[in-house]
């Protein structure tokens, strides 16, 4: 759940970042619809036949197994934490079916320069160390990032949508389906996340990150107070509720789907350097998982507590976190790691003078913007690195 969109973000390029880390919550939301699938009763959901189903986790477990030692490492990781430019070269060649791309790797020198830079002090210009997470809270250059990532991360959980996965066979038993038949019409629910997420994954280079997660919070938060005027309405016996009700389900998962459920993993991805991702991405998973035990251990006494008004709360945390996130998220759809880190210092009033970075001279004087470069043109100099220890 960490490391694959980290992964993803990290060899994607930067017109298609979000699309390919965005592939992630798409694959996870067909996994879920795919398990629906398969426990129907009719396949392996009998109660003779739900071991074959536990088992069944093993197939996809096995071919990640075969295929995943053929896979390239990370090229921005390679280069920054490893410090092995060949090795970056060819798994980028990899990645993009030929030769690796020279603007790519003049963004990557560029940050692997910075991570220098920021080190120099302490390892003679190597790459800089990864972070802790405790590092993390104490650098105070990251907290804006570090407080948008930990409140989208929480958010994402405390929205409800795995209370309305709850909810859902009550509200269809109400609607009036025949319990026999209520696990099809979940399937429904499945389907329309693994909906939602394909459209958001077409739109994501187009619309861009930051309005799909404003715009998934919001639809929620609307969705919430026809489903609670729904409820209360259908405790009256008031005639065609329980069928608005069940409309709500597939909506709120919807607006879920569109924006915050594959938006929220790539974050930490675009908008932490390479020394800092790793913990940033741990921080955001125990916030994720933290907040998923707090609403379902307290879920059931709210609904004891609060009745038709059980969702509240969770109108509550949308509101919030689109508030929160229109004020402190700028847009990354497209930008470099310079360009983001200036828009959340700007958003956030801090004000910083940052050093133009400089790309190590042989990729100035070899090569031109755009254009695909060999192995060989990406060899250091050993001359040039020996006079730059020199000036160190």
């Amino acid at each position: 759940m960490n490391v694959q969109p980290m992964y993803f973000g990290e060899s994607a390029p930067k017109h298609l970042r979000g699309a390919v880390a965005f592939s992630s919550a798409v694959f996870t939301a067909f996994g879920i619809f795919l398990g629906q699938v398969v426990g129907l009763t009719e396949l392996l959901g009998a109660e003779p036949l739900w071991p074959y189903l536990l088992a069944s986790n093993a197939l996809p477990g096995l071919i990640q197994l075969l295929t995943l030692p053929w896979f390239p490492e990370s090229p921005r990781y390679l280069l920054i934490d490893r410090g092995d430019r060949e090795a970056c070269v060819r798994a980028l060649g990899r990645l993009r079916g030929g030769e690796a791309p020279v603007s790519e790797m003049e963004e990557m020198l560029q940050e692997q320069e910075e991570q220098q830079q920021k080190s120099a002090a302490l390892n003679s210009g190597s790459a800089a160390p990864a972070k802790t997470p405790w590092s993390l809270f104490k650098d105070s250059d990251l907290q804006s990032q570090l407080r948008t990532v930990m409140a989208a991360s929480s958010a994402m959980m405390l929205c409800g949508n795995d209370s309305i996965y709850f909810y859902a066979s009550y509200i269809f038993l109400e609607a009036g389906i025949p319990p026999e038949k209520i696990q099809y019409v979940t399937i429904g629910t499945g389907a329309s996340e693994l909906t939602a997420s394909i459209l958001s994954n077409l739109l994501i280079e187009r619309v861009g990150r930051r309005y799909l997660l404003l715009g998934g919070y919001s639809l929620m938060s609307c969705w919430t107070v026809v489903f609670t005027v729904a409820l209360t309405l259908q405790s009256h016996r008031v005639a065609g509720m329980a069928y608005l009700s069940m409309a709500c389900v597939f909506a709120y998962i919807l607006s879920f789907g569109l924006g915050p459920a594959g938006v929220t993993g790539i974050l930490p991805a675009e908008i932490f350097d390479q020394a800092a991702r790793p913990a940033a991405y741990m921080v955001a998973g125990s916030c994720m998982w933290i907040s998923l035990f707090l609403v379902g251990m307290l879920f059931p006494f709210i609904v004891r507590g609060l009745g038709n008004f059980c969702f509240l709360p969770f109108l509550a945390v949308c509101l919030m976190s689109a508030l929160f996130l229109g004020f402190t998220l700028p847009e990354t759809k497209g930008k470099t790691l310079a360009e983001i880190t200036a828009e959340f210092d700007r958003k956030n009033g801090v004000k910083k003078e940052r050093p133009d970075m400089q790309v190590d001279e042989p990729v100035q004087d070899n090569y031109q913007l755009g254009k695909a470069c060999s192995f060989a043109t990406l060899m250091p100099d050993p001359d040039l690195d020996q006079k730059n220890e020199t000036e160190i």
